[in-house]
């Protein structure tokens, strides 16, 4: 048993700071694995998957809408059926998936958490907990899940325990937040100002450097808040591949925080921000995907955020916070190809507070409702870990 902590260390330090509990877990009893992704900052998941057959969607985003799918158009949505499209820089790494039966999407799902606020509403999710009464911080839903199981890994990839896995065993975490960061740190800039010293282009340079830092402040600062210190999606690119070698040999329920997803401003269309974010997200996924090998008939992976956004765009060419996202329900074995839940028609009349997608499949309920299909829990189990909630089964297993 040594021997086995000690080859779990080894793998595990490849990858950066981590916290080993002194805990030994023996063979699963089951070959599922499940892999929370959890956006923080909440993706706008309206021009992710995107209501092309609305033209409220088109009326409401002057300057943000994908266009509709048209094969003449290289920067149009990609069809997933007669009302909703994808957007364009996930053509090459989820499409493919979708297309395999290999993904779903669950528009309109959410919590009941009205704040609109990061904080209250990434708590809400990781809690898992009624949001009437007192809250109990020492009792995150995956760690009730862990509990719920047997003979269950669990590992976070994240440089702190999150919320989510509080309250359970001691359970060991990897930091991978540290790729994926600017290419010139502070004492670099002052080594370049120090060359020019004296020189002709010294206050150029200064105020360049100031200038780039103003402006990265502003830009980032509420941002990274939102984030709560998760990897950036570019991070996550480079580190998919790895935890999905983990998951593969060594553990078999995980958690993993990408932030950058609070578009207030310039959030862009089929380009701009956002685009490349989810590129760097699709390709993460897939890569994550491909690396777990034949163990992905036995994985799922569900993508979530806190809320969605403003359904119209906002005067900054951003959205602001909203209610309703979209969540992504992913995995070899997974019934997908298809838009799951319940869903309105996407319109003015349908919009929760006249701005934003409404919430019509709670992620409990959800989540309950997979978790009774990959681990066959009864309702006694299922409650343990969502108390008061019925478990919504949409058939994806």
């Amino acid at each position: 048993m040594l021997f086995h902590r000690r080859q779990m260390i080894q793998g595990l330090a490849a990858l950066g700071p981590m916290t080993v509990a002194g805990r030994l877990w023996a063979a699963p009893k089951t070959d599922a694995r499940l892999l929370i992704v959890f956006l923080r900052g909440a993706y706008d998941a309206a021009n992710v998957v995107i209501p092309v057959s609305s033209d409220f969607y088109y009326a409401s985003r002057p300057t943000l809408a994908i266009a509709k799918p048209n094969s003449a158009v290289p920067n149009a949505a990609s069809s997933l059926d007669s009302n909703w499209g994808l957007h364009p820089a996930l053509r090459e790494t989820i499409l493919p998936l979708f297309a395999k039966g290999q993904v779903a999407f669950v528009p309109f799902a959410g919590t009941d958490d009205l704040t609109r606020s990061h904080f209250e509403t990434q708590d809400t999710i990781e809690l898992g907990q009624n949001i009437e009464g007192e809250r109990d911080f020492r009792s995150g839903f995956m760690a009730r899940l862990a509990a719920t199981l047997t003979r269950v890994r669990p590992i976070s990839f994240t440089d702190q325990i999150p919320l989510t896995f509080q309250g359970g065993e001691p359970i060991p975490n990897i930091a991978i937040n540290n790729v994926g960061k600017a290419g010139i740190d502070d004492r670099q800039a002052n080594l370049i100002t120090s060359m020019y010293e004296g020189q002709p282009l010294s206050p150029a340079v200064r105020e360049g450097f100031r200038v780039r830092d103003d402006v990265y402040h502003a830009i980032t600062d509420h941002m990274m808040e939102a984030s709560r210190g998760a990897v950036s999606p570019k991070g996550f690119e480079l580190s998919a591949r790895r935890i999905g070698r983990l998951m593969r040999d060594q553990f078999n329920l995980g958690f993993v925080d990408v932030g950058g997803w609070d578009t207030h401003v310039n959030q862009g269309a089929a380009t701009g921000y956002l685009a490349d974010r989810l590129a760097e997200l699709g390709r993460g996924l897939a890569g994550f995907a491909e690396e777990v090998g034949p163990n992905w008939k036995d994985t799922v992976v569900v993508v979530v955020s806190e809320f969605g956004r403003t359904f119209r765009e906002n005067g900054n060419r951003g959205t602001d916070h909203g209610h309703g996202s979209v969540y992504w329900v992913m995995g070899g074995g997974i019934k997908g190809g298809r838009i799951a839940g319940e869903q309105v028609a996407v319109d003015q009349a349908h919009l929760f507070q006249n701005r934003d997608y409404p919430v019509l499949t709670d992620y409990r309920g959800l989540l309950g409702g997979l978790f009774q299909r990959m681990y066959g829990l009864d309702q006694k189990g299922l409650q343990r870990v969502f108390a008061s909630v019925e478990p919504r089964d949409l058939k994806l297993l």
